[in-house]
């Protein structure tokens, strides 16, 4: 899939390059794709950015352990 390549593009060429495959790709309803892409602007510096991304993982997905954890990333952003 690729979400995966991007994964495997951020660890090669970094958060970027990575950042940069991902907005190419048109899957605004897979919410792995807003997890991954949030990650990427976080890992950026890019913050304002990402805490949309969380928030749009957090409401796409039922699990809750998964947004445990994404709440967690989001509330470490506010943090600074």
């Amino acid at each position: 899939m690729a979400v995966n390549r991007a994964v495997a593009v951020a660890e090669v060429e970094g958060p970027d390059a990575a950042l940069t495959v991902v907005d190419e790709l048109d899957l605004g309803s897979y919410h792995l794709f807003h997890a991954i892409r949030a990650d990427l602007l976080r890992r950026l510096g890019r913050n304002a950015e990402a805490a949309l991304a969380y928030e749009a993982t957090i409401a796409s997905t039922e699990n809750t352990a998964e947004r445990g954890f994404l709440r967690r990333r989001l509330e470490a952003l506010a943090q600074g």
